[in-house]
């Protein structure tokens, strides 16, 4: 039978597309990173649990200050305790450490250099997968940790660093740190129950951890409440934590909220479909810098709010927010379809903020309202563009040179709490007013 060109040619790209798929068929296991557990006693892929075989395992390789190899396979098991030293390595996707019953599948009390590195942790009814208390330079990095009835990781007073790690799946966080000091970096955690990551103190206290690059998706709030559950990021009484560079989807509450979080830094943050605030500095927070953060769809883009309850001091600046939503969040009273809302000792500067059908701006809410500068923001499609409190006893504001196009309600708009009461103050009216000072607005 004759060969032609075309039979040449098809059969070199089927050799070509064959020959990968058969190396990766063939590739071997990863080479072992520590001792092999199979020298104590554990096989891989056992239908019984191996409790005792895998802590004994974990001791004595701790003792030897080596990791805890686990080759490729299933290992039920019941809860595990990490002494210090105590290190666990697999081949990630292909390791697969399994809770057989309730409990917490990994823990640890006290120690140093406890470490976790490719291996998939999974226990459907799990408090926790992994629970550790007073842990210094904890290490969790690419990791599967998937299907627990309460938290992902739950780290109190700890010390270290999460990176690479999927989460998914978890009844109420991915990741709840309290005390601690960490860097959680370039996770992804997926339909946690109540919040993606909580970074929480038990008083008001310094904290400095790091919340970075991380993907954070379908954040429900199935334990309910006002706002504290349903957050992808939230961070609570804990002062100086970073939280910048993340991609956050799809959550039921807020992108990222910061509640009495003393010189938070949000800078970067992609915040995309929320239900409520994307944004949110409250309560009893003083300085907050909110930079250059992507919002599209939310009830609100960003609130710096609470000044009667301590709430203060804000630089708002350089923030894409687009597409408000024109409904109430979750049913209640709360604002909705505004672009940003500030209250007091706070600059917003260079923002730009398209489709907010309420409002563009809202400075001040009633008498709350001190030393706000709005100035070099462009608005295009508004309600109001600007609205301004101009209730008895409101402190003072500067609204300047803003670009403000298609606001249908007014560019800037003197406001009583949630209605307007009066004109566009760019035509005039704004001298009645004088802890005012509207000038050099743009009005298109």
């Amino acid at each position: 039978m004759p060969i032609s060109r075309r039979s040449l040619l098809t059969g070199s790209l089927l050799t070509a597309f064959a020959a990968p798929a058969a190396a990766r068929a063939q590739q071997p296991a990863a080479a072992p990173k520590g001792l092999d557990a199979a020298r104590y006693g554990v096989r891989a892929n056992a239908e019984t649990e191996q409790t005792r075989a895998l802590q004994k395992a974990i001791d004595e390789t701790a003792r030897a200050q080596q990791p805890l190899w686990l080759a490729p396979g299933r290992y039920r098991t019941g809860p595990l305790t990490l002494p210090s030293g105590g290190r666990i390595a697999g081949q990630r996707g292909a390791t697969r450490l399994i809770l057989a019953g309730g409990g917490t599948l990994l823990q640890a009390r006290g120690g140093s250099d406890i470490a976790l590195s490719g291996v998939t942790l999974e226990g459907a009814a799990a408090d926790a997968l992994a629970d550790f208390t007073a842990v210094a330079s904890l290490r969790i990095a690419d990791c599967d940790l998937k299907a627990a009835k309460g938290n992902g990781l739950t780290l109190t007073q700890c010390t270290g660093t999460v990176s690479g790690n999927t989460i998914a799946d978890c009844g109420d966080n991915g990741v709840m740190s309290l005390d601690s000091k960490l860097t959680l970096r370039a996770n992804t955690i997926q339909h946690s129950g109540n919040g993606g990551i909580r970074v929480w103190r038990s008083s008001k206290a310094s904290d400095g951890s790091v919340i970075e690059d991380n993907v954070i998706e379908d954040t429900a709030a199935r334990a309910g409440g006002d706002g504290q559950n349903g957050n992808a990021i939230n961070v609570y009484r804990a002062a100086d934590v970073i939280v910048r560079d993340n991609v956050i989807r799809r959550a039921a509450f807020t992108a990222i909220r910061g509640n009495a979080a003393s010189r938070i830094t949000m800078t970067g943050n992609q915040c995309l479909a929320l239900g409520e605030v994307a944004i949110y500095s409250e309560f009893e927070f003083e300085d907050a810098t909110i930079e250059r953060n992507l919002i599209d769809v939310a009830a609100v883009g960003i609130a710096v709010t609470n000044m009667d309850k301590g709430g203060h001091g804000a630089m708002v600046r350089g923030n894409v927010i687009r597409n408000m939503i024109n409904k109430r969040p979750q049913g209640g009273p709360d604002s909705y379809g505004v672009g940003i809302g500030v209250e007091a000792d706070t600059e917003v500067s260079g923002n730009t903020i398209e489709n907010a059908p309420v409002m563009g701006i809202e400075v001040g809410s009633g008498q709350y309202l001190r030393n706000v500068t709005v100035t070099r923001n462009t608005l295009r499609r508004t309600g109001i563009g600007i609205g301004v409190t101009v209730v008895e006893g409101a402190g003072k504001a500067t609204i300047s040179d803003n670009v403000i196009a298609e606001a249908k309600g007014g560019a800037v708009v003197g406001m009583r709490w949630d209605k307007a009461a009066t004109g566009d103050l760019t035509r005039g009216g704004a001298d009645k007013f004088p802890n005012l000072t509207i000038r050099d607005n743009k009005v298109g």
